[in-house]
């Protein structure tokens, strides 16, 4: 009896080594073998009815970055009817591996997007090594423009466009950041609006600039916000640093670099009421600049001018967000999240959310005049 247990061990033991002796290697290919993509860009097909214009942008590996005196890359553009085919017939123009795993940006075409966006994003979102790095956003011109694009400021190590979104460059209150699994679950669910940024390039076709925005909803046309708009809804919505608002009282002007946002709201529908949301908002900073000296006494004074003016601007974004119909912040996804869901509920707060009233409350706290008074 002794010896079963034995001889099992020993059968176990050989049958792993003969498995590992069959078993074939990896199929890896050394870096010179591989090209990276690093930029997407879709725009409308001038060549076939219906189809697509994919460009990709692709690192090329380089033996000593210290010896790479500019950015380094390669272009390929085609056509097709689909995106998956157009990116398969472009494989076969290069001798390497096309490798997305480092793919940060996909860039659309504004005329794609009163399309039916998962015909020509579905490629992208069945794809696992992209879904948590990549960010979508809309090209001002065409998306081969701007990701062929390369500015002055670009280094070999570097990939420009993405800095805008990865906050390890710029960190900016005018640049929204939407992932590509972000814009997937928003445009597909019920709620909450998609909103991307648009990217543009300066007239001295030199830098990048990035301080506008995009509203996209289905069977909806898109809702474009302009820089001060962007600006307001990514500091509330985001809590995105970097916010300045300039304040003219009387002669004065001030400045105002507001470092912390606060926002909270309440959906209210009680009986016998109008439907509203009451919205408490708290900026927090200090004064940046002035044209008059100013006193530590008199901070409060410069509270309530400044809530005043913030509080129209805050207004005045909402009702275009209501009157277009769009609803990036999200109202109707906390309206879901906090009652029960009944049958028709999608169609109930679409009844509700162009009537509804917004009941804001918009607080100022300056903590200081600045290093003098």
């Amino acid at each position: 009896m002794s010896k079963k247990p034995k001889i099992i061990k020993s059968f176990i033991s050989i049958s792993i080594i003969i498995s590992l002796l069959l078993l074939t290697g990896c199929a890896f290919k050394d870096i010179d073998k591989r090209m990276f993509v690093v930029g997407i860009g879709i725009d409308p097909s001038e060549k076939i009815e219906n189809g697509f214009k994919v460009t990709l942008k692709l690192a090329k590996p380089v033996g000593n970055v210290k010896e790479a005196t500019e950015p380094t890359y390669v272009y390929l553009s085609h056509d097709s009817e689909s995106v998956a085919e157009a990116i398969r017939s472009m494989v076969t123009h290069i001798d390497k591996v096309v490798d997305f795993a480092h793919n940060r940006i996909i860039m659309l075409n504004k005329d794609l997007l009163s399309q039916d966006l998962d015909t020509f994003m579905d490629f992208f979102t069945r794809r696992g090594d992209i879904q948590l790095i990549s960010y979508v956003a809309v090209a001002e011109s065409t998306a081969e423009e701007i990701i062929t694009f390369e500015p002055v400021a670009e280094t070999p190590t570097s990939i420009a466009l993405s800095n805008y979104f990865d906050n390890t460059g710029t960190e900016s209150p005018f640049v929204i950041t939407t992932f590509l699994f972000e814009f997937r679950r928003e445009v597909l669910g019920k709620g909450k609006d998609t909103i991307l940024p648009i990217v543009e390039i300066d007239e001295n076709g030199t830098e990048f600039v990035i301080h506008k925005s995009i509203i996209l909803k289905r069977n909806t046309q898109p809702v474009e916000l302009n820089s001060v708009e962007t600006k307001y809804f990514n500091s509330l919505m985001n809590k995105a640093k970097g916010f300045s608002y300039k304040i003219k009282e009387d002669g004065l002007i001030l400045i105002l670099n507001i470092d912390t946002v606060k926002m909270k709201y309440n959906i209210i529908l009680d009986e016998g009421v109008p439907p509203r949301i009451d919205m408490t908002i708290t900026k927090f900073g200090v004064i940046g600049e002035s044209n008059k000296r100013l006193s530590l006494k008199h901070l409060k004074k410069y509270d309530e001018i400044s809530a005043i003016e913030m509080k129209k601007k805050v207004i005045e974004l909402l009702t275009k967000l209501q009157e277009n119909d769009v609803d990036p912040f999200g109202f109707g996804l906390r309206y879901r999240a906090t009652r029960l869901s009944y049958e028709g509920m999608i169609e109930e707060w679409d009844r509700i959310y162009p009537e509804i009233e917004f009941n804001v409350t918009l607080k100022v706290d300056l903590k200081s005049t600045g290093a003098i008074e």
